[in-house]
């Protein structure tokens, strides 16, 4: 088969692609290098959309990010995805800073960011009582809100897979040929795939991906990891904003960020490295955040930190998103150094590469269906819906994560459903179990006998993520 789109990645741009394509009459493979959809980026960022105040007036990013912004309100309705509406408070400390934050006001009012606002400390100090003494005027982002990072790549997949597309993990592509018509593919240096075009959403990876094909290119990653810290759901009613300091050369800097799920985030740091797979956290990656969030807020409560964890940005050496078609080989497309706004900008990207790059005149699907159902959660459900879930499935009444209140059922519809996952990692993401306080320590095992079962797998064979990644090693109890 020869595939007309090969889209190499499967984070939110590679996800949020292939939806927009599937409305076309066009055969899409998404290819992904790991074991599940959405574990680069996409699982380790702020999981802000952003109002688009902070990039630079007249850049794809600054137009992209505004429109993506609105466009997740669409999405939330036609996906079911979550989305925590909280607006967004940029805090300025003393006259100097109150400089820069005038500069931010009015670039927010340039890229057209909706009802952007300036508030006095007294004014602010009502919304957010936490906000540092220090502060002295705040940039108010009324349209900053707060989803799920992974559950919305999740559902752009499953709808375009809904839609025709056709999904395959654990497929690095560790080659490409240019070929008369389209392209060659190599598949862990043995499987061969033909595509008349060639979408590259590989994230840090994207430059070597480009190797592959190019001589040229233009753009070089320069991977940005980012430390943070996550809070019990006991912090939930300590912040009602996202919190941004004033931006620097890093980055937004250290954030506040209130969770869809009621956890609360800090960080990120913001540090070069080399290594495009360092997800280590570090004793002065966290000692950072402590110090710099002081900034935002007089009193973190530390001792309700459930985990610590690392992302890693696709920053480039090209000052924006580089959304381009090749210049050495037509049908190469790519979608590259997708930073923060990358999140928020995400199904805007789809859009513009879609109409304005590709330009191919693509007919659309009569029958493309945009909607996407979820179940509701168990511990969403009134107490007549939870009764009748139990009458209907008595697997609902088996509660397996106390934490998060996830039941066997929802654990057993994650492991089976479209992008299902084999996974002690992957029904984490799904279905949240092992998210909550004890990070996993009391319903962990439960859950692995839960997919051995499902799967058919002995216990020793069940991986925590990637592939060869056993949760069970050896017996650390043996009969005498």
């Amino acid at each position: 088969m020869i595939y007309d789109y090969v889209i190499i990645g499967s984070g939110i741009i590679g996800a949020t692609i292939a939806r927009e394509l599937s409305k076309y009459k066009v055969n899409i493979l998404v290819l992904e290098k790991e074991n599940d959809a959405a574990n680069g980026q996409t699982i380790a960022n702020s999981a802000i959309i952003h109002s688009g105040h902070d990039p630079k007036e007249n850049t794809l990013k600054s137009k992209l990010c505004v429109e993506g912004n609105l466009m997740y309100d669409k999405m939330e309705k036609e996906l079911t995805i979550p989305i925590l509406r909280t607006g967004g408070f940029v805090v300025a400390r003393g006259k100097d800073e109150e400089k820069v934050l005038d500069e931010l006001y009015h670039r927010a009012l340039t890229n057209n960011v909706t009802d952007p606002s300036i508030l006095s400390f007294d004014e602010a100090v009502i919304l957010e009582p936490l906000l540092t003494k220090d502060a002295t005027k705040i940039l108010s982002l009324p349209s900053t809100k707060v989803t799920y990072p992974w559950a919305v790549a999740f559902a752009c997949l499953e709808n375009a897979i809904s839609n025709g597309t056709t999904f395959q993990k654990n497929s690095e592509v560790t080659g490409i040929e240019k070929i008369e018509i389209g392209f060659t593919l190599t598949i862990n240096f043995k499987e061969k795939i033909q595509a008349k075009n060639i979408i590259n959403c590989a994230g840090v990876f994207a430059d070597q991906i480009a190797y592959m094909i190019e001589k040229d290119v233009k753009y070089q990653i320069k991977p940005r990891k980012g430390e943070y810290l996550v809070l019990d759901r006991k912090a939930k009613s300590l912040y009602n904003h996202v919190l941004y300091a004033l931006p620097t050369d890093q980055g937004k800097g250290v954030l506040v960020v209130p969770q869809v799920h009621g956890n609360v985030l800090i960080g990120p740091t913001s540090s070069f490295i080399d290594d495009k797979s360092l997800l280590s956290n570090t004793r002065d990656g966290i000692n950072q955040i402590k110090k710099d969030v002081k900034r935002l807020v007089d009193h973190v409560p530390y001792d309700l930190n459930i985990r610590t964890f690392a992302g890693i940005r696709a920053s480039s050496t090209f000052d924006d998103f580089y959304i381009k078609e090749s210049s050495e080989h037509k049908g190469f497309y790519h979608v590259a150094g997708i930073d923060s706004p990358g999140l928020t900008a995400a199904p805007a990207i789809a859009k513009y590469l879609v109409e304005e790059i590709i330009k191919e005149k693509l007919d659309k699907k009569e029958n493309w269906n945009p909607f996407l159902k979820h179940k509701k959660t168990f511990h969403q459900m009134t107490n007549e819906e939870k009764v009748k879930a139990i009458k209907d499935d008595k697997r609902y009444g088996n509660i397996i994560c106390k934490c998060e209140k996830i039941t066997e059922k929802e654990i057993v519809d994650a492991i089976h459903g479209t992008l299902g996952n084999d996974t002690i990692k992957g029904i984490r993401k799904r279905a949240r179990a092992g998210s909550g306080l004890c990070q996993g320590g009391y319903c962990e095992g439960l859950v692995l006998k839960l997919i051995a079962r499902e799967t058919n797998q002995p216990l020793k064979k069940i991986n925590y993520y990637g592939t060869d990644t056993p949760i069970l090693v050896k017996e650390s109890k043996v009969k005498s």
